[in-house]
This record gives structure tokens, C-alpha cells and sequence, in this order.
């Protein structure tokens, strides 16, 4: 145990099951720890580094902006926040955004402007999740979420109802006049990558029109062309009432937004919500440098290229493993489904300098920088296929 764990054991809570080693650099979809040993990052920050570690458009961007304006608040106005919020709005294809500093954050504010406009129109019913879902540790959040993440914080807010995943009929029977919303991710990325079906999602919008019920998706983790799409949602053919997003939106810098259409967040005026840190200067100015490298890269198209040749070599190499029971995915966002519990596997890719995650107990969650090189993900795959024993 070096210096840095010492502390982090004496001083920080303990609520995070760290791996033994302290990072120091990174570059790409590569890191270094205190002792030079190189790794090859399957995990990306979360899916937060999709332009990978260090890029050069990022760190520009991060310095320029560190010599000119960090924090203003947000009794005034600041170009990087007027350009970064136009950005999304295009990109998203609503009109109005508030910003944040967190995927929590985002959800959190999703909630309360869903309240709200459920208010305006007559509506005290409930917002409806799906089960397995993970939106957050706040206490609304997780309410929304699998009980796993709600065990031990009892009581929690009254007003949500959980409907089991990828069941039509069942949301059916949950919904009534009074339902406000229903919110859910596109692809549960905590609980091990599952995908919703596309029928299933259609249903759900045209049940959320039929009815006067805001769709909230959650593209948290599948924003920022993880999935070979700019947004998951592209995807389904679909179009939100709301969206939370973060986590890549600046490149691995701390931010978050809620999207939404201006008839949906007209609900809220002035005094009903706000932030001190969200939407400062400097996450802003990080934030349009990553969206521009993000097309001016061609990510998205990246994302479906590189996730496809990912996944085809995963079920290529572990083709007769009985433990290896599906290898699914959007994009390099990827599951591998084992029948053995995955943390041992990660462990052993860990031993062979290879960073990833396992979620759900026996999913290998893969969310590399999509700047990774087709070399590594070689590298990577030839590591996972001989942990998995």
C-alpha cells in the first residue's frame, strides 16, 4: 500500500471498492500507475473518457480556458455556456437545457421539473421506473432505481413506481390519468448492459402521447456517441420529452444537463431551481471543444465500427466457453454475460494490465475510450478470453 492509499483509508469514506493501484497519467486509452506499469483502460473513467485520456483538444481547451474565466455564477451570461447549451439543444433536437455538474444532478433536476409540469396539468400520480434501472445515489434516485442501491435508506419519497423492464403489458396495467412520467435508460449499463427493445420503447412513446405522460430518458452513461449514435435514442426512432445527460459531455471535466422541450421546461420560472457551479465557464468552454472533436472526429460512426469488431471478437475467441453465456452490446458499450461471477475475471485481467468492471455479478461491462486503437482492442480481448477460466 503506497502513500496515497494509506490516506485515501484514513480520510476518505469508505465506499468504494478500489482496486490496488494508484494512477498516475494517461494517455489515449492507456494509463500509468506511480510505478510506470501500463494499462490498457476497458472501463474509461465510466464511459466518461470517450475521447480518451488526455486528448489534445480537451487539455487545449482546459488551459485557454483556465487563463481567461473559471466561475461567474449564473446572474450573468458567459459565451462558452450560450454555445455549449445551442450545441445540445442541435444535437438533441429539443429547444431548452439546464446545466449542471452530475448525472445525479441531472436526474435529480429531471424529477423535480417533471413534478412540476405534472403539476400544471393536473397531474399528482406517480413517475414510473423500470426495474433494474440505476439513475443516481441520491435518495429520489435511487427510489428510481434496482432495491439493491435503496437497502439500509428507508424511508424513501413516496410517488414512484417501478415496472418490470422490457414488459409492455405490465406499464400498462401502472399507468393512469394521473401517471406523470415515465423515466428509464435505453440501455441498463449498472445492472449489465441489458438493451431495451425497440418495440417495447415505441410502445412506451406512443403510450406516453396517448396518455399526457412526459418520456425522461436517461443517456447518462450512453450519451456522447458510446453507443454509435450521438444519443442512444437515436437508435429507437424515438423522441424524449426529457433527457439527463453527463458524464462524457466534457471530456472527463465534471458537468451535467437536463434537455427538454420548452413547452415541458416553461414549467419551471425563476427561483424554482437553480445552481451555483453548473454550466461555470470553464466546464462550458471543456465541454463545446469535446462536442466539436466529437464530430470533427466522426466518434459516432467510430463507436459502431469499432464496438462490432469488439463484440465479434469477443464471441469469435470465447466460441466453446461454456462459461461465457452472451456478449451483447450498442456501440462499445458491451456486456459479456458469464455463468461464474465476474469480479474474479477482473481481477485477473487487472494481474494482466487490463482495466475493466463487472456489474450485475456476472457481467463484464466494457466502455472503452472510443479513441481506442483496433491494436489494443486486440490486445485487450486476448487478455479478457484468457481470464475467463
Amino acid at each position: 500500500m503506497d502513500h496515497a492509499q494509506e490516506l485515501e483509508r484514513k480520510h476518505h469514506f469508505q465506499v468504494y471498492n478500489r482496486f490496488p493501484v494508484t494512477l498516475e497519467k494517461g494517455l489515449g486509452a492507456r494509463v500509468w500507475d506511480t510505478h510506470g506499469n501500463e494499462y490498457i483502460d476497458l472501463l474509461g473513467g465510466i464511459a466518461v473518457n470517450n475521447l480518451g485520456h488526455c486528448h489534445p483538444a480537451i487539455v487545449e481547451a482546459i488551459k485557454e480556458q483556465a487563463d481567461k474565466l473559471l466561475h461567474t455564477s449564473n446572474f450573468y451570461y458567459t459565451e462558452a455556456q450560450s454555445e455549449f447549451i445551442s450545441r445540445l439543444a442541435y444535437l438533441s433536437g429539443l429547444d431548452s437545457v439546464f446545466m449542471c455538474n452530475s448525472g445525479l444532478e441531472a436526474m435529480e433536476g429531471t424529477l423535480k421539473l417533471a413534478r412540476k409540469w405534472g403539476h400544471e396539468h393536473g397531474k399528482t400520480g406517480d413517475i414510473i421506473s423500470l426495474s433494474n434501472g440505476f439513475h443516481g445515489r441520491s435518495l429520489a434516485s435511487i427510489t428510481l432505481s434496482k432495491p439493491v442501491y435503496q437497502n439500509g435508506f428507508a424511508p424513501l419519497p413516496s410517488g414512484f413506481k417501478q415496472s418490470p423492464f422490457n414488459d409492455f403489458e405490465a406499464l400498462e396495467n401502472f399507468v393512469d390519468d394521473q401517471t406523470i412520467a415515465i423515466a428509464f435508460e435505453l440501455i441498463q449499463g449498472n445492472s449489465g448492459v441489458y438493451l431495451a427493445d425497440k418495440e417495447f420503447v415505441r410502445n412506451v412513446e406512443d403510450l406516453c402521447r396517448e396518455k399526457n405522460i412526459l418520456l425522461i430518458i436517461d443517456e447518462v452513461q450512453t450519451g456522447v456517441a458510446r453507443t454509435g449514435k450521438f444519443w442512444c435514442f437515436e437508435h429507437y426512432g424515438i423522441k424524449p420529452d426529457i433527457v439527463a445527460s453527463a458524464k462524457a459531455l466534457a471530456g472527463g471535466i465534471p458537468i451535467g444537463a437536463i434537455i427538454a422541450k420548452e413547452e415541458v421546461a416553461s414549467a419551471l420560472s425563476f427561483g424554482n431551481h437553480g445552481t451555483t457551479f453548473g454550466g461555470n465557464p470553464f466546464a462550458c468552454a471543456v465541454g463545446n471543444a469535446c462536442l466539436k472533436t466529437v464530430q470533427k472526429e466522426n466518434l459516432t460512426e467510430l463507436a459502431a465500427e469499432k464496438g462490432q469488431y469488439m463484440m465479434d471478437l469477443i464471441r469469435q475467441k470465447t466460441a466453446g466457453n461454456d462459461k461465457v453465456v452472451d456478449v451483447r452490446g450498442m456501440g462499445l458499450m458491451i456486456g459479456v454475460e458469464l455463468s461464474v461471477p465476474g469480479r474474479p475475471v477482473v481481477d485477473r485481467m487487472f494481474q494482466q494490465k487490463v482495466l475493466s468492471n463487472a456489474t450485475g455479478g456476472n457481467v463484464l461491462r466494457i466502455v472503452p475510450p472510443i479513441v481506442i486503437s483496433q491494436h489494443e482492442i486486440d490486445q485487450a480481448v486476448d487478455v479478457l478470453t484468457r481470464c475467463i477460466i
